[in-house]
């Protein structure tokens, strides 16, 4: 089953919990018609890119809001950062409002803006976000977390974000998981030790970036996978769980997005998550 795409508009009552449901079992939420106004100052970040190129984006991260990657004037960089930070604001707010049940547990990670296209110079497989894949950070691992992102398209010109998502996570994990390699304790342990990764990688981790590059490695699985195109027009938000839903990004310019954290323990079926898919596929608990 390829992931489906369920729109929601923003005055439909839905039944308590069902939203939290639908992405735990591989859905994209697609909001129509949120609202996220520009002022005319800052309408100049959708007219051309204010990054200095030395990255795919700008992004801030923690407490201090510190921007990185951008351009411009002391003045054009401190509204890209309030943008931003209003951003995250906007993120959480659509958390505390459609997906309650994960409010109290969620933690919001970094906020990033998005001007370039997708990048189409000739990258090496791990890099090219074309090929359908599922999210995981190499020197960060996660554990029992959930990574959750809200995307939206700021274009100024009706261009989409055009994306495409492939079939269900256990339907690809039973293909892929006879090929990676084993998972060793001590090298997890030692890579923590050198600050080669941020903490200890687990199992899950391990499992989770051999997935993704042996995704992204299969032309043959790339061509001939289950797989549909989507697009995401502007001022439309889409929220999903990019550790559970095949996706690869295949074009469209200026874009905002946020990831978020949530344990696996505060889904309504922590069964359905990766991590609980994995141990499940391999009949036993991951270390």
């Amino acid at each position: 089953m390829i992931s489906p795409i369920l729109t929601v508009p923003r005055e439909r009552p839905t039944e308590s919990g069902a939203l939290a449901e639908a992405l735990e079992g591989g859905a994209v939420l697609m909001f129509p018609d949120l609202d996220f106004p520009f002022s005319d100052f800052e309408q100049r970040f959708t007219d051309r890119p204010f990054a200095d190129g030395k990255a795919k984006n700008v992004n801030i991260r923690g407490e201090a809001a510190h921007l990185r990657g951008a351009a411009g004037t002391p003045e054009e960089q401190e509204a890209l950062r309030q943008v931003l930070i209003r951003y995250r604001q906007f993120a959480r707010a659509l958390v505390d409002r459609y997906l309650p049940e994960y409010t109290r547990a969620v933690t919001l990670a970094g906020t990033s803006y998005r001007p370039f296209d997708v990048d189409r110079r000739k990258l090496s497989w791990r890099r090219d976000d074309t090929r359908l894949h599922v999210d995981a950070f190499p020197s960060n691992p996660i554990g029992e977390k959930r990574i959750l992102r809200v995307f939206r398209n700021i274009n100024p010109d009706g261009q989409p974000r055009r994306w495409r998502v492939g079939e269900d996570f256990g339907s690809m994990a039973e293909k892929f998981l006879p090929r990676l390699p084993g998972y060793s304790p001590l090298s997890a342990r030692l890579m923590a030790a050198l600050r080669i990764t941020k903490a200890r990688r687990s199992e899950y981790d391990h499992l989770m970036l051999h997935l993704h590059d042996a995704l992204k490695q299969d032309e043959a699985y790339q061509a001939s996978a289950p797989q549909a195109n989507v697009e995401f027009y502007p001022g439309q938000t889409w929220v999903t769980f990019s550790d559970l839903v095949m996706h690869g990004a295949m074009g469209g310019r200026y874009m905002l997005e946020q990831t978020a954290y949530l344990p696996v323990s505060a889904q309504a079926h922590p069964d359905k998550s990766p991590q609980r898919i994995l141990a499940h596929k391999l009949g036993r608990t991951l270390q």
